[in-house]
């Protein structure tokens, strides 16, 4: 066995004897006793403290609920309320926790509205609701606010289409093959004047960068004021494809050559290599390209070579490349 091994294994079992020795001792005895009263002289004191009555500032959430889809909250809906409060310190304690505690529901479709479009909870109102939930000695001291106003407005209402806002970008050799959002519309809710400025409804700003797989995120509308949208958020899905090599052989055109007179060209086929989306490497053939030679450029040439170009390839495909990039040609004339 190694000597350090040994020395820890001594070390150890002479730590055990001696914690071993202080536990057994009369020492420790009286520890543990001294030990047990001043916890229970605490719990005394603890719980004669908290039967004194205490004064304490609390919150309680608000919810509105009920709202028809066509009335547009113009006001910022305030999310709690704080109220004072006195009782014994015990009670406040499990207000505190929060255990007895639960949302304020306001219901949209019940209150009394004003004719100007203004929904109030009056005090007495709120006070029922936050008594119901108070113990009956509990002293409701104060709450803030006391009143509580939505200001709303009935809207009119349109489709508008829905677009992604933000940085999307694929790892290297992939790329991102589509943009599908669910739904691709949504309802918008606004006054005339403010709803005739809406053309589409843009996700709140996204970031995806370097991505090599799928993706799949829940994004929220970004809601300017005085507008509602139905729903408020949209699936998004981003699916990611690999690039892969395709090379098809692309014939060389003559155009606007005279009658009785034709190309002849040394190769008369170009190599066109491009990248596609494997997903799509099915969907490409030579007839998606064109290399046309004009019979006014070859009268211009110096040589009988001409570098060709590509005049036409489909928006999907990338890194086009061509061979070779230049041809021997001749104009021949034909009976």
């Amino acid at each position: 066995m190694p000597k350090t091994d040994r020395n820890i294994k001594s070390v150890l079992k002479t730590l055990s004897h001696k914690i071993k020795d202080f536990l057994l001792s009369k020492s420790s005895r009286e520890f543990f006793v001294f030990m047990f009263f001043f916890l229970l002289a605490g719990s005394f004191w603890l719980l004669q403290t908290l039967n004194n009555d205490y004064e304490a500032e609390l919150s309680i959430p608000i919810r509105l609920k009920g709202v028809p889809n066509e009335a547009v909250i113009i006001t910022e809906p305030i999310s709690d309320i704080r109220i004072k409060v006195r009782d014994r310190g015990t009670v406040l304690v499990n207000y505190m926790l929060g255990k007895d505690f639960y949302p304020l529901t306001i219901d949209f479709s019940k209150q009394e509205k004003n004719a100007g479009n203004i929904l109030r909870v009056m005090p007495e109102d709120l006070h029922k609701k936050i008594h119901a939930q108070l113990k009956n000695s509990t002293q409701l001291l104060a709450v803030t606010p006391d009143t509580l106003e939505y200001i709303y407005s009935m809207g009119s209402s349109k489709r508008v289409p829905v677009r992604l806002q933000g940085k999307v970008s694929a790892a290297r050799r992939y790329y991102v093959a589509d943009t599908l959002l669910t739904p691709d519309s949504v309802t918008v809710y606004a006054s005339p004047a403010v709803l005739d400025t809406i053309t589409a409804a843009y996700t709140t700003n996204f970031e995806a960068l370097g991505i090599s797989d799928t993706l799949r995120s829940q994004l929220q509308l970004h809601t300017p004021k005085d507008v509602k949208f139905k729903p408020e958020a949209v699936n998004a899905v981003l699916p990611v494809d690999v690039y892969t090599q395709k090379t098809v052989e692309v014939p060389l055109v003559g155009v606007n050559f005279p009658p009785n007179t034709m190309l002849r060209a040394f190769p008369s086929k170009i190599k066109v290599t491009f990248q596609v989306g494997s997903r799509q490497f099915n969907d490409f053939d030579a007839s998606d390209f064109a290399i046309y030679v004009p019979y006014e450029e070859l009268l211009k040439l110096g040589t009988e070579k001409y570098n060709v170009e590509l005049n036409h390839a489909p928006a999907e495909v990338n890194n086009v490349r061509l061979s070779p990039t230049q041809v021997d040609f001749l104009i021949e004339k034909t009976l």
